[in-house]
């Protein structure tokens, strides 16, 4: 499992993800689906998903966090439109870091970055969920944005 430097003598870098980054993109996804109560998600979404990221046709795009040749976290983000907006949103969907990872400021890093990408294509706002229990990661995202209030709800199709 990748580790941080003590020291973070190395700061982390946050890029676009890369066809070589499978591996270990795919251990991170795994520990994702995991923690979400998803240990056997399909490989067919996996593949897609990870097609979409090289697409340019696609509105998915992917982020990863990296120090000393290892991938710490991932970030998954797409563009929609929005009926109350006139330019684009853009949704945060995944985020995931390594165990050694957190508290590094890997997660952090990595919502700038997508913030960053959101500016640059004009997005209107960012926006992302967690679970209720996921008070971790709430800690964060109350100090980067504002909690709206609003429940989701899903119907399986």
């Amino acid at each position: 499992m990748p580790q941080l430097s003590e020291a973070v003598a190395k700061p982390v870098a946050v890029r676009f993800i890369e066809q070589r980054d499978r591996a270990q993109w795919q251990t991170m996804w795994d520990g994702y689906n995991t923690f979400y109560g998803r240990p056997n998600f399909s490989m067919k979404v996996t593949d897609t998903t990870w097609s979409r990221f090289f697409d340019p046709a696609e509105p998915v795009h992917a982020l990863v966090a990296e120090q000393n040749d290892q991938l710490l976290g991932l970030t998954h983000y797409l563009f929609h439109r929005s009926t109350t907006l006139v330019n684009p949103s853009c949704y945060l969907q995944d985020l995931f870091t390594t165990e050694a990872a957190r508290g590094h400021g890997v997660g952090r890093a990595l919502i700038e970055a997508v913030r960053d990408q959101a500016a640059i294509a004009g997005a209107a706002r960012l926006y992302w969920q967690t679970h209720e229990t996921n008070h971790t990661a709430m800690k964060l995202y109350d100090q980067l944005a504002e909690r709206t209030g609003f429940l989701v709800y899903r119907l399986a199709m």
